[in-house]
């Protein structure tokens, strides 16, 4: 399998190299030239099997130049400990047609240590092979969860440096004390003044700036990217949508090749296009239901076809969300448009340019017969939470909650009965003050600490905190670097 740049006027290379560059240098993003494909038996043999067993199955296709037996002890190292009872993605059910994909039981507490237990020994393997031997300076944008599950997995790890880029107002405390008190000798987190899209928009200009990568090359230093513009954090998360469909077979909740609905929150589009990649491959997808925040630019897109950042920014419940620039979208256009990189490049300009862009009906179509949008703002998120914890017992964060709003919505639109996979990307632990406030009927919650708050939820609800963030409360703050939007290049340059 190749790979190709969104935007045409990138080498083709081999997964190996597409991983340890990241981000083309053309800006676009690396798409394989085709995708494997597996059959109804290939579904019914991964029933059979443990996570590690279809990670195995469905990984090594996709990513072939690696030597099988290299690319199994990866898989084995990422997921083989480190996860709650040694269940990476367990699903929950709720009722007969609900399930809910818990993404959230591993290092960090959230659904980005699917991929990024995994991606720093698909860059070690591809170093040996490839033969480079310059230090790989690993830049991430984040708006919470990415930055701590990145930082965990590359610690230590030689031949790595790790720099992530905060929004020091924009992140939840949990997210940011994970953050700060992040330990190892190759990590640095920095909080800058703005938001996600300028913590993302500073790093792809830093990938970008010929003179500064010239700078660092002479330094021993190559570029590469933790955030799931990098296809070798994108294709982890591919594997989950195929173990919740095997979960569901082995229940016995669905026959083999019957079709099912997944419901993401997203804001960068990266979890749910995992899942259409899936879709692409043979699993049986009925719908994607979109499930965005009150930074609903996704949710326009999909009911009107035009994208537009140009909008107000609003820091919500579920500030992993708080995207108007989805850099994922990118690749689900490709796709759709036929491939045609000068059609994406032409988009891509647009939005960089003006701000927004509209694409053709046809291409309109084609995403919407398997895509829905839809959002819900905060209000709602709180009550969703406290809705699903009368009725089913089941304590969720903020993102899940949107998740479930967006689909009590849609069904009570389409009544559509098809059986529906909630992905649920964090431990309602990570936002207990959200949490605690729709479930707490107290109104002095302020007066509590975050700990404190924790506590008191865990005492209301019976469910336990996961022992990584009740750790996490006893360690000391690391790092305490701050910047500005537009010094975050300055700063990389000083800390290097």
């Amino acid at each position: 399998m190749h790979y190709k740049s969104t935007r045409g006027n990138s080498c083709v290379h081999s997964s190996q190299e597409a991983v340890l560059k990241g981000l083309a240098d053309d800006g676009g993003l690396y798409v394989p030239d085709h995708f494997t494909y597996f059959s109804i038996n290939d579904l019914k043999a991964m029933s059979e099997g443990t996570y590690i067993d279809i990670a195995n199955r469905v990984l090594c296709r996709i990513l072939d130049d690696y030597r099988e037996d290299v690319l199994k002890q990866c898989i084995a190292n990422a997921y083989g400990t480190g996860f709650e009872n040694n269940e990476p993605a367990p699903l929950v059910s709720l009722d007969k047609n609900t399930s809910v994909l818990e993404l959230w039981h591993g290092p960090t507490c959230a659904f980005k240590d699917m991929a990024l237990q995994l991606l720093p020994e698909l860059m070690s393997a591809a170093v040996r092979d490839t033969g480079e031997e310059k230090t790989i300076l690993i830049l991430v944008a984040t708006s919470g969860d990415t930055g701590k599950a990145a930082l965990e997995g590359f610690k230590d790890v030689d031949g790595t440096k790790i720099v992530v880029f905060f929004p020091e107002h924009g992140v939840s405390d949990m997210q940011k004390l994970q953050m700060v008190t992040q330990e190892g000798a190759n990590v640095h987190s920095i909080a800058i003044s703005g938001n996600f899209d300028d913590a993302q928009t500073g790093v792809k200009n830093i990938f970008t700036d010929t003179v500064l990568i010239e700078e660092l090359d002479r330094k021993g230093y190559m570029f590469s990217s933790a955030n799931s513009i990098n296809w070798g954090r994108l294709v982890p998360q591919i594997v989950y949508y195929f173990s919740s469909y095997a979960a569901l077979l082995k229940k016995g909740s669905i026959s083999c090749g019957e079709r099912i609905n997944f419901v993401v929150p997203t804001g960068n589009f990266g979890n749910i296009l995992a899942g259409y990649y899936a879709a692409k491959m043979g699993l049986p997808v009925n719908k994607f239901l979109c499930a965005s925040n009150q930074n609903n630019v996704l949710t326009d897109f999909f009911q009107k076809g035009i994208y537009n950042r140009n909008r107000d920014f609003y820091k919500t419940l579920s500030p992993s969300m708080d995207i108007l620039i989805s850099s994922n979208l990118e690749r689900l256009i490709y796709d759709v448009a036929d491939k045609k990189a000068k059609t994406v490049a032409k988009f891509m300009n647009r939005l960089k340019t003006e701000g927004r862009y509209a694409i053709p009906e046809e291409l309109h179509e084609k995403i919407t017969d398997i895509f829905y949008g839809d959002y819900i703002d905060d209000a709602e998120t709180s009550q969703v939470i406290a809705r699903y914890f009368k009725n089913f017992g089941y304590l969720s964060d903020t993102h899940t909650a949107v998740a479930l709003g967006v689909l009590d919505r849609y069904r009570e639109a389409f009544e559509d009965e098809t059986h529906t996979v909630v992905v649920s990307t964090a431990s309602p632990y990570k936002f207990g003050k959200a949490v605690a406030q729709a479930i707490i009927k107290n109104s002095d919650l302020d007066k509590y600490s975050e700990f404190e708050l924790l506590k008191l939820l865990e005492k209301e609800t019976a469910v336990k905190i996961p022992e990584p963030i009740a750790k996490v409360m006893e360690k000391p703050v690391l790092h305490s670097i701050k910047c500005s939007k537009e010094d975050m290049s300055k700063t990389l340059r000083g800390l290097l």
